[in-house]
């Protein structure tokens, strides 16, 4: 990814390491940068997990924290499971990637930046057949968008593994991790995390592009949009300085 600001245009898929990580923060930090630019921005969920009919999900909480993004949820399912799990408890239908495919090159046509926030990890499935969010990229990919896809990954212990089977599952697919950013970066951060930062860039083998502090999304708007921007890299319309960050946490061996 190039390092200038035009980078936040496209399509850029948001998937995590594994749950809780900081997807939708993430997501919101990126939509934030975005519209301060002034960019249009959109955001797809293509299966929102464990909220009832009138409760807010990801892109209403995406919308809180950065702004007046274009909202797109494919389907809800009130049980927090997988999206193919909770589809069939509930009696609903599953999403492929054909119709996510199709909903993004639409809102593609629209918007100056389409953010497409998958439920959970990459490998999570969404229907019958298994398909997960990978496929609805290379589906993307399939009408002629060339389709990014940022990890976001946990701070401490046993991210790395995580990060390498993710990226190595990308590639795997003809995807390539366009970076990582560490989703919540704790306040007080231990052994692992301090070294995880110089080893994040080798598994994913992508820039490190990102660590958002933990309780960023405790505002929004105008202060949000300040510590988005102090914490995620030019490529992603910040300001934070990777190697800056990694140096300040060395560790000593």
């Amino acid at each position: 990814m190039s390092d200038d600001v035009n980078a936040i245009d496209g399509v850029l898929f948001v998937t995590g390491t594994g749950t809780e990580v900081g997807k939708t923060v993430t997501t919101a930090a990126v939509a934030a940068l975005a519209l301060a630019a002034g960019r249009t921005v959109a955001v797809l969920k293509p299966g929102q997990t464990g909220v009832g009919p009138d409760e807010p999900g990801d892109v209403a909480e995406v919308r809180r924290l950065a702004g007046p993004v274009h909202g797109v949820e494919l389907a809800r399912y009130p049980e927090p499971l997988a999206p193919d799990t909770a589809a069939r408890r509930a009696g609903m239908p599953t999403v492929g990637p054909k119709q996510v495919a199709e909903s993004v090159a639409d809102l593609a046509k629209r918007y100056d930046l389409v953010l497409v926030e998958g439920a959970g990890g990459l490998l999570v499935r969404y229907d019958e057949e298994g398909r997960t969010l990978a496929d609805m990229a290379v589906a993307t990919a399939e009408l002629g968008l060339d389709p990014r896809v940022l990890l976001v990954a946990s701070a401490g212990l046993g991210t790395l593994n995580t990060t390498a089977l993710s990226a190595e599952a990308m590639r795997a697919r003809d995807l390539e991790p366009a970076g990582v950013v560490v989703g919540a970066w704790p306040a007080e951060p231990d052994l692992a995390c301090c070294c995880n930062l110089a080893d994040l860039p080798a598994s994913a083998g992508a820039p490190l592009l990102g660590a958002l502090p933990q309780g960023i999304a405790d505002g929004g708007g105008t202060p949000f949009r300040h510590h988005a921007r102090l914490a995620l890299a030019p490529a992603l319309g910040g300001s934070w300085d990777a190697a800056e960050f990694t140096a300040r946490h060395r560790v000593d061996f």
